[in-house]
């Protein structure tokens, strides 16, 4: 008999929540990535774009784990309007040894939610000022109040300023965030206007044409840009990111869907550029920010290592607590001969 553990979104928030030891396993996924022989395939995708959806499966093995993550992660821009959440999904956790399926994450995105913050506060921890305090939001949906909660846990964030492009979306946010965080948060008038005193900026838009131009860089800015997860999807300027020291969470995964491929296109930056990648750095294997007044820019497209990671994290607290519901499949014998 196999059993499964069925774990779904109530329990995964529970077990799961966006805290330090959530930023530091999804750390270790980027540590990983630069330093193990980890299996990662490229991301595979479903577009359907009469409902503005798209569909993505990630996946990866890192030897430090015992166990591998399937994720299956949709994305329906039009849900808002229909009063559902834009993301939702599941993620398969299966034994490297042999294969077997080990839990189902019936998660709706949680999961992916989370590690997606923690990464940006990882990308924060390692590039941005130690004594960074102003932070601007571009995007004023789940993912924008994650960021900035995971954010908060390795930054002092003292001032907020956010823009979207539905103003009244942008003062619900800096109203809810202000409060929770006790900080200072306005509406800022355009982007230009929200970066202009930032040491910070988060963008967690799906934008189709750049928000962040090379006028809005300043001295000692930081950029988590983390909604170009598609090739159509562009936040930074091919201009603004030629300006910047530039990194990214893989490489090889950026040059075909992230900021960089936009830049490439432009033919500001060259395709087979050298850039360091998140894990390179937080290894000590490539520089990050080597000045007070570096512009650095962190380009954020996901993992199937992130998503093993968190996969790794949820169901070893899951088994600690004894939580979920276990479903007993029976296994195949091998057919006689």
């Amino acid at each position: 008999m196999s059993s499964i553990t069925l774990l779904g979104e109530s329990e995964l928030r529970e077990l799961v929540p966006l805290d330090l030891a959530a930023i530091d396993q999804v750390e270790s996924a980027f540590v990983a990535l630069a330093t193990e022989a980890v299996a990662m395939p490229p991301i595979l995708r479903l577009d359907l774009p009469e409902y503005r959806g798209e569909v993505d499966v990630k996946t990866a093995y890192l030897p430090r784990f015992e166990s591998f993550a399937i994720k299956v992660s949709p994305g329906f821009f039009n849900n808002p309007q229909l009063g559902l959440p834009s993301l939702n999904g599941l993620m398969l956790v299966l034994s490297a040894r042999m294969g077997l399926t080990e839990a189902v994450l019936l998660d709706n995105g949680y999961l992916t939610a989370v590690r997606t913050a923690a990464a940006g506060a990882v990308a924060a921890r390692w590039l941005a000022r130690e004594n960074a305090r102003h932070v601007a939001v571009i995007g004023a949906g789940e993912q924008a109040r994650l960021q900035l909660r995971a954010l908060a846990h390795v930054r002092r964030v003292e001032r907020v300023s956010v823009w979207a492009r539905d103003r009244e979306r942008a003062a619900q946010f800096a109203r809810e965030m202000g409060e929770r965080l006790a900080v200072e948060a306005r509406v800022a008038q355009d982007v230009h206007d929200a970066l202009r005193e930032a040491d910070i900026a988060i963008t967690t838009t799906p934008s189709e044409t750049p928000l962040v131009q090379a006028r809005d860089l300043h001295p000692g800015l930081h950029i988590t840009a983390m909604g170009s997860d598609a090739e159509h999807k562009n936040e930074i300027a091919p201009a603004a990111l030629a300006a910047a020291r530039y990194v990214c969470d893989r490489l090889q995964q950026v040059r075909g869907l992230g900021e960089l491929h936009h830049a490439i296109e432009a033919r500001v930056v060259a395709a087979d550029a050298r850039f360091a990648e998140l894990g390179e750095v937080i290894a000590g294997r490539e520089p990050g920010r080597t000045h007070f007044d570096d512009i650095t820019i962190c380009d954020l497209t996901g993992t199937g290592a992130q998503d093993t990671a968190i996969a790794a994290l949820a169901l070893a607290r899951a088994r600690a607590a004894g939580a979920g519901t276990t479903f007993r499949n029976d296994v195949p014998k091998p057919a006689s001969k």
